[in-house]
């Protein structure tokens, strides 16, 4: 008896802490190899630049966090795709392909906008918050000349 209600009171303690996640993570796509990196900053995504060579993989990336663009990620080989986020608007997708690298980017916002950089071709990916009001917040991954591998990092804003 005394181990039921002690299981009782756990149980009901686990429950009445549980509180919505505002954090979720979208495991790494691409083989991995090279470098770690992660792109981070204060506040909101505010933009983003991909460099893509014409009919190949993504060379490079950067992430702009209020006014501060971070430094690179892999190289700025190719042509930049650039794409400036509007006040209140936020990246709640990523999708894409991959093989050894990451081959295409899709970054959507939640407005509906989206900057595409890339070849279609490899393995299909798809990335996304848990929570209905969170959005991208940091990207980290590989980078190896180019990009290997990617993983997204989600949470509600404050």
């Amino acid at each position: 008896m005394h181990h039921a209600v002690f299981f009782a009171a756990l149980v009901a303690c686990a429950f009445a802490d549980s509180k919505p996640q505002f954090y979720s993570f979208s495991p790494s796509v691409g083989s991995g190899y090279g470098t770690s990196y992660t792109i981070t900053g204060e506040g909101r995504i505010t933009g983003i630049r991909i460099w893509e060579a014409y009919s190949n993989f993504i060379y490079g990336i950067q992430l702009r966090y209020g006014a501060i663009w971070s430094p690179v990620v892999g190289s700025q080989s190719g042509e930049v795709i650039e794409m400036q986020l509007f006040d209140d608007e936020a990246i709640v997708q990523i999708s894409g392909k991959y093989a050894h690298y990451i081959q295409s980017l899709v970054f959507a916002t939640n407005t509906g906008r989206s900057l595409r950089a890339g070849q279609e071709a490899g393995y299909s990916f798809n990335m996304y918050a848990t929570h209905k009001k969170a959005e991208l917040r940091f990207i980290s991954g590989r980078v190896q000349g180019a990009l290997t591998a990617l993983e997204a990092h989600w949470a509600v804003l404050d």
